[in-house]
């Protein structure tokens, strides 16, 4: 049995690529890694109005999105697949390429939440297909 590994951060683009990577590893009868990946803020001045997150937060926050956007899409536990969840801290590019690194396959939308309209690949779907060991998709939408 193969892996998979698909990232999301709750954009349009990623649940697509979500939906993509789960049918593919349901053809291949694979493993699925489903990765959502948190920064801490890099902030100059302290908050106005009481004190800043910490860590913890970010990362249980994250974590819960990730489970939500499971739920929304319909991957459950009862899925007819192994499906693993990671939440990662840092550069998203690299936790996407570090999580696939012995993975068969490396699933991403074509723009999330960053960057700019109109561009046709993102950064971290551009930095995925340039530096990733295995072969990478790169969803586009619909």
């Amino acid at each position: 049995m193969g892996k998979i590994v698909v990232g999301v951060d709750g954009s349009a683009g990623s649940r697509d690529a979500l939906r993509w990577a789960f049918d593919e590893a349901k053809l291949r009868n694979d493993a699925l890694e489903v990765v959502i990946v948190w920064q801490y803020p890099i902030t100059s001045s302290l908050p106005t109005f009481g004190a800043m997150n910490t860590p913890d937060d970010f990362e249980t926050e994250a974590r819960s999105t990730l489970l939500t956007i499971l739920a929304d899409e319909g991957i459950t536990a009862e899925a007819p697949i192994a499906v693993s969840t990671l939440v990662a801290e840092g550069n998203p590019a690299r936790a996407l390429l570090d999580a696939a690194e012995e993975a068969d396959l490396l699933v991403v939308g074509s723009r999330g939440h960053g960057g700019f309209a109109g561009v046709l690949v993102g950064s971290i779907s551009q930095q995925c297909v340039h530096h990733a060991q295995c072969p990478v998709v790169v969803v586009h939408p619909r």
